[in-house]
């Protein structure tokens, strides 16, 4: 059983399907294909159901995954450790992101990480924030930006927390208000990002404490078009201040929370347990020497 085939294994179930995992894993379908077949053939199990959707793990495929994981986790730290000896000069920075708010704070960061380390080969994994944090407990990622309170098992350093903002249509009934309530959902729609995403559980915990049971709409990953169902009449949406600033907010009100207690808190987290390679301990520390810039 060679890595290789494992990691070609992982990436066909990552992506759904041989045709979208070939340009992941730089190989072709038929060269996947081949590889997972003789995966089956050594373990004398089929690993993968194929259907019109696409592909899904058998109750083997599910056992070897797991253990696939860890594996291709143990290797790359054999890898990263004696890239410790080489000074930073080769080695790979595993790192999640999220969509909401990495375009603002760490697309300079990793433009000044790659000045710093033009050797280091950065892999990026965007998701939700709770999809990444149990891909470092996976082994998939090493670091991942996620919000307060993280998982268990995880340790974290922060990067930035910032006051959410509600942002109502002009002709909202409550648009003349100075600060919003969190009492008042229970009277308008309230547009969420898709679900994976850390900061609808802060959200519906928020409205939780205030006896609110929001009247949840339409979902979305995608900041522009929240804010066009917002002045189109959709709805109300809550965002961090920081992804609303130097946006248009034409046809929008935006309004400060009445409430303190939910806020947009961005930590960079890791595996407790784990020894973070060199290029691992490089970001946190390039991030954390510039958090008071952020």
């Amino acid at each position: 059983m060679d890595l290789r085939s494992l990691r070609y294994f992982i990436e066909v179930v990552r992506h759904g399907g041989f045709a979208r995992a070939s340009t992941h894993a730089h190989a072709s379908q038929p060269t996947l294909s081949k590889a997972i077949a003789q995966l089956e053939d050594e373990l004398d199990a089929r690993l993968l159901e194929r259907g019109r959707g696409g592909v899904r793990l058998t109750s083997a495929g599910e056992v070897v995954h797991r253990h696939a994981l860890a594996m291709l986790g143990e290797a790359a730290r054999l890898h990263e450790e004696l890239d410790a000896l080489r000074g930073l000069k080769a080695g790979t920075l595993r790192l999640g992101l999220p969509p909401l708010g990495s375009s603002v704070l760490f697309a300079p960061l990793l433009a000044r990480y790659r000045q710093q380390h033009p050797h280091i080969d950065i892999q990026l994994l965007e998701h939700g924030s709770r999809r990444l944090e149990q891909a470092v407990l996976a082994g998939e990622i090493e670091v991942a930006a996620t919000l307060t309170p993280v998982g268990e098992g995880l340790a974290h350093q922060p990067v930035r927390d910032e006051p959410m903002l509600a942002l109502l249509p002009q002709s909202h009934p409550r648009a003349g208000a100075k600060r919003f309530r969190l009492e008042w959902l229970a009277e308008t729609p309230l547009i969420l990002f898709e679900e994976g995403f850390a900061l609808n559980r802060l959200i519906r915990e928020a409205c939780a404490r205030h006896g609110v049971a929001p009247q949840e709409t339409v979902r979305s990953a995608q900041v522009d078009f929240i804010l066009a169902l917002v002045a189109a009449g959709g709805g109300v949406a809550l965002l961090p201040r920081l992804v609303v600033e130097g946006r248009s907010l034409s046809g929008l009100v935006p309004l400060p929370l009445a409430t303190s207690d939910l806020r947009w808190n961005m930590v960079l987290a890791w595996r407790q347990d784990a020894t973070l390679s060199p290029a691992a301990r490089a970001w946190l520390a390039l991030v954390a020497g510039r958090a008071p810039d952020l």
